[in-house]
């Protein structure tokens, strides 16, 4: 593959930058918001594109949305701590997640279990990893204790795994559908 290949910039990379760069103002989601998209962005950016350099591209990207909200439309920066700097290993998880699922995509019940499978353990590491690094590095948590953690946790994490899942999932079935649609018209032209 050349420099011209490498660089080149691929309809499935810019609908994925568009739709974390749409996402990416509320952790959650609210009445107006959809939920933050980033880590199935980078689970299915592992998952069919691939590339340091698209990796590189996502986290810039992440940063750079990050600072338009919080310098722009007055979104609050109570997540910039020195635990941001922990998004790199947390977007990292559900990258290569996705790159391990590469091998596995027939639409076998066993590949596609353990694709659900590796994107609930990316996604859990992903919390883990980001949230655990928040709670330990930010000066938000004046107090930290076991307990706090785990009530913390208990009141995120659903809403961190649901979230991912359901874009992931969503935009998997979406794929899949056109893939097979295609392959269909094109056995139908060949006859």
């Amino acid at each position: 593959m050349n420099l011209k290949q490498t660089l080149a910039i691929k309809p499935g990379a810019l609908a994925l930058m568009a739709l974390m760069a749409a996402t990416r103002f509320d952790h959650m989601g609210t009445a107006i918001a959809l939920p933050d998209a980033s880590l199935a962005v980078f689970f299915l950016a592992g998952l069919w594109l691939g590339g340091r350099y698209l990796f590189a591209a996502l986290l810039i990207e992440a940063a750079g949305v990050d600072y338009w909200a919080i310098n722009q439309m007055a979104v609050s920066d109570f997540c910039i701590s020195p635990a941001y700097l922990f998004l790199i290993p947390t977007y990292g998880a559900m990258w290569l997640a996705g790159k391990y699922c590469r091998g596995l995509q027939s639409l076998s019940i066993r590949h596609v279990a353990q694709q659900l499978m590796a994107l609930v353990v990316a996604t859990s590491g992903a919390f883990v990893i980001s949230n655990g690094s928040f709670y330990l590095l930010s000066d938000k948590i004046t107090q930290p204790s076991w307990a706090q953690y785990s009530a913390d946790f208990s009141t995120y994490y659903m809403a961190y795994l649901s979230s991912t899942m359901v874009y992931a999932v969503l935009i998997l079935l979406a794929v899949t559908s056109v893939k097979m649609l295609f392959a269909d018209k094109n056995k139908q032209v060949k006859i």
